[in-house]
């Protein structure tokens, strides 16, 4: 199945190499968890602050546990601190 991977502010240095407006289409196995799909992306944890798919939040301790769907989109932001 294909998932859309969108990573925002610094993860986007993350991405593969010719990869635009900060996502990337990725071929995963069905029912595939969220970190699972986060993994070959090798996102330090500590940056991995928010993470949305199709806009609702997933809590550290359900992405272990949360499986995609065909065509979802997975967000992931740092934290960010503003002034």
């Amino acid at each position: 199945m294909k998932v859309t991977v969108k990573l925002y502010a610094t993860l986007g240095d993350y991405l593969p190499a010719g990869s635009k407006n900060n996502r990337v289409v990725v071929e995963v196995p069905e029912a595939a968890a969220v970190s699972a799909v986060l993994a070959p992306f090798a996102l330090p944890e500590r940056l991995t602050h928010l993470v949305l798919v199709n806009g609702v939040f997933v809590p550290p301790d359900a992405r272990a546990k949360t499986p995609l769907k065909d065509d979802d989109v997975l967000a992931v932001w740092p934290p960010i601190a503003g002034g």
